[in-house]
């Protein structure tokens, strides 16, 4: 479920913008701590939204604020972890009807370039690989913040989030009104530098 501009994962929050350490740092985004989330959103019909996420999931990212280019994120997705708080919707979105997540079990995303747009802010473009298809994307993202956390290690937080189009990536919603036709990802995520 999931435009062209703008999962990316699940997806990318992280190649990011300028201010920090005068070197390159190498980040494992935090999943252990509950503190990073792969979430969507999809109208339902054009009555209301559905929301769910994606609970499995892993990735690190480098981020070098002298050398915005060679900033990188890389993310992976279980797809088979999505949650929307409903056990028979779930399934039927896991089915082949949808992700067909037994044929494609993980979603992946890999950058490949990065913009800034101003303060804290720009663009991370990449490789977004959902339902067996790849397509380039771009998500706006946003630097958060970064320092030391109250347990000896250092942090940088970001999110970002952008529209995907479902039929980019194979998955047939012609049976479903247009406004069911895209879904908005949005990523957060805290990384511990290593």
């Amino acid at each position: 479920m999931l435009k062209k501009t703008a999962f990316a994962t699940a997806i990318a929050a992280a190649s990011l913008v300028t201010f920090g350490h005068a070197q390159a740092a190498e980040y494992q985004i935090d999943t252990e701590g509950q503190h990073a989330f792969v979430q969507f959103k999809i109208s339902h019909l054009g009555f209301s939204y559905i929301l769910g996420t994606f609970e499995e999931f892993d990735g690190q990212f480098t981020y070098d604020p002298e050398d915005l280019e060679a900033s990188s994120v890389e993310m992976e997705v279980q797809v088979n972890s999505l949650n929307t708080n409903h056990a028979e919707r779930d399934r039927h979105f896991l089915s082949s009807d949808f992700l067909d997540a037994s044929e494609y079990p993980t979603a992946t995303f890999t950058s490949t370039g990065f913009e800034s747009t101003g303060d804290n802010e720009g663009v991370v473009t990449g490789e977004l690989t959902l339902h067996g298809e790849t397509q380039e994307i771009e998500m706006p993202v946003t630097l958060m913040g970064e320092g030391d956390d109250p347990w000896g290690n250092y942090r940088a937080g970001f999110e970002g989030s952008t529209m995907l189009t479902l039929g980019d990536f194979g998955i047939d919603m012609s049976d479903f009104p247009e406004s069911m036709h895209e879904l908005e990802l949005y990523v957060t995520f805290e990384g511990i530098r290593q």
